[in-house]
């Protein structure tokens, strides 16, 4: 960041834009700016060399404007000062090169991190309109042209952010011209000497090399030509960068290396291919050991193409590579791109694959519509293309990324499983979160972790929230599948005994549901229950349907006529009362039944049916005076919610009731009140009474489970 001293110099960077780039009001804005010697990020050769790297990359007006605006300190705080109106698609091509600034800081900050590519794809997950990847790569070039100015210790670490994240974006979006200088500048900085002895060893310089390989490709052209043969001819001079990582790999001398100059030609058909063969080798001296057919013996990545090495004009060696148009667009963009098998097949999902064949696919348009003389037409970002992961980062800066709604318990199994079996809290940002919160892109996420590993059996629920990634699962479950069997088998007991006694069935018989779960005994029903394969809500929705089939009547005997039941009281839960009509019905307030509950009727004298859970000790009570007046009632379609009380214990702890209130929040429900109580002769613990509506006993369930993931709450149960 620099001072405008001179400030026709950065106005001449104007001068750089195209005459409509820029509204005139905007321009005015930017000139008045710079007039005012306001702090700019980049010196102003600096700033119009990036405008003309663009302008060779056709990138548009808009691509342009955001660039040029963007060398503003703080650009939207001085245009709200100025009234000026920044239009909105500039406002996300200015936010995503702050974004983009945040991930170089954090780069600086660690010291590159052990993780570049995670930091690659940060960038591309945070950036919103994806032709901010050609500003910021621009810009990066012309640093780093520039960057002999700097002191020794800013060139290192420009050219260390430039090698790890600059060159690798540049390969995978194939902006050639922008990769081989990236990578030779970074190269020359990093590594001195080893750049130094290999540009001497070179018997000419790059503009000699770029001469030479014009010659043999123009002479190459006119031969195919010649044969009546149609075939696009392309070259290039290998690089001082690649050369070397050429012969780090194959132990090679420079003199042994044959591919210093290349030539590329693409033609229709296969036949073709080898025709085009024997004319090089017609044309030149081949080399015969260095001639591959990957066409009749491909890659195992797939890839396909005739290498040969041929002597050359003058001569010095020339590689040559064929191949079909086809097998070029998939050695490009397919499974066999060259940045996948270099950079290993883990660079990306299918999501970020697709987002790099949109901006390559955005650049050649780019480049076909200038070529024509046309406007390019660039939009931003399909919603498609949206990434479907969330990357995180570790307290030390590394990237890990996580399946969209992964937790921070999801974060700390991806960190190591010991991690994860140990994770007993986790803080985002500096702020204590529950296991359950899902994270967001660029969040900063610190486990806390116990000294023993304790995994609970609840994370393997998917109902419960704390997990989202199937790998995640599949560590948990490992770590229970190690138990011994009648350990799995007392845990599977204690889950299932606690939803089985919230539904009213806690003595239900298990044997008639277990060939729905493919269970041969009850004892492998718990131990599917115990390794999170089967929630013990299953198993009790599987009981009720069995319930409720059983008091069906058999086909063949005939039935009273009867009429659903009149629409309930509020908060009733439309409970219908089969065989009767016309009577008031309300739930019990003893035991507050929920639907989804076994219920049972009870007629009272004079308020109508109350409406009971069977193991209600009241009803009980009740129905052995008068067995008579229970009746059969069932939960109806109509459900309004109900409300209900639970009681919380829990270690008393900052910031515990504004935890409870927000996740309660998340889930749905509707809380009617609220009370603490310090219990006695246990100091530093609380007692919390909720009183809550829900829609059923599901949505009960789910809350009961998710307060007792909170940290410091030891138990929530139904009062």
């Amino acid at each position: 960041m620099s001072k405008a001293i001179l400030t026709p110099s950065y106005a001449n960077a104007l001068a750089h834009l195209p005459k409509d780039a820029l509204p005139a009001a905007l321009a005015g804005f930017w000139l008045a700016q710079a007039d005012a010697g306001v702090p700019m990020r980049d010196r102003a050769d600096v700033l119009a060399d990036t405008l003309t790297v663009l302008a060779g990359l056709n990138a548009d007006a808009e691509v342009l404007a955001a660039t040029l605006l963007d060398a503003l300190v703080d650009v939207e705080v001085l245009a709200k000062q100025a009234a000026v109106e920044i239009p909105e698609r500039l406002h996300v091509l200015l936010e995503g090169q702050r974004a983009a600034s945040r991930v170089w800081a954090l780069h600086r900050s660690h010291g590159g991190g052990r993780n570049p590519e995670g930091m690659r794809r940060l960038l591309l997950a945070l950036v919103r309109d994806l032709r901010v990847i050609p500003i910021v790569l621009s810009r990066q070039l012309s640093r780093m042209r520039a960057a002999w100015r700097l002191p020794l210790e800013e060139q290192r670490a420009l050219a260390k952010m430039t090698r790890d994240i600059h060159a690798p974006l540049a390969n995978r979006l194939g902006i050639w011209q922008l990769k081989w200088e990236l990578e030779d500048l970074a190269f020359r900085v990093l590594q001195a000497d080893d750049y130094l002895r290999i540009a001497q060893s070179l018997d000419d310089n790059r503009s000699g090399r770029e001469r030479y390989i014009e010659l043999v490709k123009a002479q190459l052209r006119d031969s195919v030509a010649e044969q009546g043969i149609h075939a696009d001819v392309a070259g290039r001079p290998k690089h001082i960068y690649s050369i070397w990582k050429k012969m780090q790999r194959k132990a090679l001398p420079i003199e042994e290396l044959y591919d210093l100059r290349a030539l590329r030609v693409l033609v229709d058909d296969l036949p073709t291919c080898y025709a085009v063969l024997g004319l090089v080798h017609a044309l030149w001296v081949p080399i015969p050991s260095e001639f591959d057919d990957y066409i009749a013996r491909p890659k195992p990545n797939g890839y396909r193409s005739l290498h040969t090495a041929v002597i050359g004009p003058e001569g010095k060696t020339v590689e040559v590579q064929i191949r079909t148009r086809e097998m070029h667009a998939q050695s490009e963009l397919g499974v066999a791109a060259h940045w996948r098998y270099k950079e290993g097949s883990s660079a990306g999902g299918a999501a970020m694959d697709k987002r790099i064949a949109w901006m390559r696919n955005m650049l050649e348009q780019a480049a076909d519509a200038a070529g024509e003389g046309d406007a390019v037409p660039l939009q931003g970002i399909d919603s498609d293309l949206i990434e479907d992961r969330v990357y995180a980062l570790t307290p030390k800066g590394e990237v890990l990324d996580l399946p969209q709604g992964g937790t921070v318990l999801d974060f700390a199994y991806a960190i190591h499983s010991m991690v994860g079996h140990r994770c007993r809290g986790a803080k985002v940002d500096g702020r204590i979160v529950p296991l359950t919160h899902a994270l967001r892109t660029g969040e900063r996420v610190e486990i806390l972790t116990g000294k023993v590993a304790e995994p609970r059996r609840d994370w393997l629920q998917q109902s419960a929230g704390f997990l989202a990634s199937s790998r995640s699962r599949d560590k948990v479950r490992a770590w229970f599948n190690k138990l011994d069997r009648a350990r799995n088998l007392q845990a599977g007991r204690e889950l299932l005994d606690r939803d089985l006694r919230r539904m009213g069935l806690l003595h239900a018989e298990l044997t008639p549901v277990l060939a729905r779960f493919n269970a041969q005994t009850e004892d492998d029903l718990l131990v599917l229950v115990a390794l999170g394969d089967l929630g013990p809500n299953q198993v009790g929705r599987a009981l009720l349907d069995l319930e409720k089939a059983a008091q069906e009547p058999e086909p063949g005997i005939p039935l009273l006529p009867s009429k659903p039941a009149p629409p309930a009281t509020p908060g009733s839960g439309a409970v219908t009362v089969q065989g009767v009509d016309n009577l008031l019905v309300q739930v019990a307030r003893c035991c507050q039944p929920l639907p989804g509950e076994a219920i049972v009727g009870y007629l009272t004298r004079t308020r109508g049916i109350s409406v009971h859970r069977p193991e209600c000790a009241a009803f009980l009570r009740l129905a052995g005076k008068e067995p008579a007046r229970v009746l059969p009632v069932e939960w109806g379609t109509r459900r309004s919610g109900q409300e209900v009380s639970v009681n919380i214990e829990a270690i008393d702890r900052k910031w515990l009731l504004k935890d409870i209130t927000t996740l309660v929040a998340q889930i749905g429900v509707h809380v009617t009140g609220l009370n603490t109580e310090h219990l006695r002769g246990n100091q530093g613990r609380v007692r919390v009474q909720l009183r809550a509506r829900v829609n059923d006993f599901e949505q009960l369930g789910l809350l009961l489970a998710r307060l007792e993931s909170l940290p410091g709450i030891e138990s929530a149960q139904r009062a």
